[in-house]
């Protein structure tokens, strides 16, 4: 495996220690690194994660990017209370859930696939941010929610409603909601919101990068291709347009690639074209 280097979150001149950001071989690990605040998110955090996901298609070279938090009590516990304290009336809440429409979105359509790592709190923020990942593992004391009518007293966007609908269904994002209530890692697994529980947050981490490593030997022309039209089907439903996704898998040379190593019973050399 490649040796593993730390790149600068977002703009190389101004690097933060808030968020950290490795990449190892074709595999992208993201630290939310606030444990002193249950790794509480500020803005800056927010948009170098975006930054991240937009960019993650890049040359090809990185395929699977891990989200996690430090030091395992938290994967994140929402935005900074203090963030709030300037907020003056309601367009300061109209432009707040804007930027964060923009933010969360650059993660739903990050190029490659996404895997969040979830131990202990993953509420607020953290579980938008969660939500928008492609795969979710937890470890057996995580929570996640939205206990904002027991807290803020704020709202969801109707675009992440939208998105927490099509993970839970409407009746079990109505129940969190209506009653402040937090998943622990039975209602988790059970409810489709992460495909396996891990007893600690390093067995989690451990998994999380094990899976991302095997996911990217995989066709990433696929992987992309699938995130795409899940995302178009949860807007226009299944007359989604394809052919434009069609026709980048069927005329690249990674389909002729794939073709020829399958017939000659070798594995295939993914480029990503």
């Amino acid at each position: 495996m490649s040796t593993p280097t730390t790149t600068p979150a977002s703009n190389p001149a101004a690097p933060t220690s808030d968020l950290l950001y490795t990449v190892a071989g074709s595999v992208g690990h993201v630290v939310l690194n606030r444990p002193h605040a249950r790794n509480a998110l500020t803005f800056a955090m927010y948009d170098q994660l975006a930054t991240i996901c937009r960019d993650a298609s890049g040359d090809g070279s990185l395929r699977v990017l891990v989200i996690s938090g430090a030091g395992g009590k938290a994967f994140a516990a929402g935005t900074d209370i203090a963030l709030f304290r300037d907020f003056q009336g309601a367009a300061d809440g109209l432009g707040y859930e804007a930027k964060m429409e923009t933010r969360l979105g650059a993660i739903d359509a990050c190029a490659i696939p996404v895997i969040a790592a979830i131990s202990g709190a993953c509420t607020g923020g953290g579980a938008a941010i969660a939500a928008c990942c492609d795969l979710r593992l937890g470890s057996a004391d995580m929570k996640f929610g939205f206990p904002i009518a027991r807290t803020l007293g704020n709202c969801l966007s109707a675009a992440s409603l939208a998105k927490l609908v099509s993970l839970l269904g409407e009746a079990a994002v109505t129940e969190m909601l209506l009653t402040a209530r937090l998943f622990d890692a039975d209602d988790a697994r059970r409810s489709g919101l992460v495909s396996e529980i891990l007893p600690t947050h390093d067995a989690v981490i451990a998994r999380a990068l094990a899976l991302a490593t095997d996911i990217a030997t995989l066709a990433p022309l696929t992987l992309s291709v699938t995130k795409t039209l899940l995302r178009r089907i949860r807007t226009d439903g299944a007359k989604a347009a394809d052919h434009d996704q069609l026709t980048r898998v069927y005329g690249s040379a990674d389909f002729r690639e794939g073709l020829t190593s399958f017939l000659a019973k070798k594995p295939p050399k993914w480029e990503g074209r």
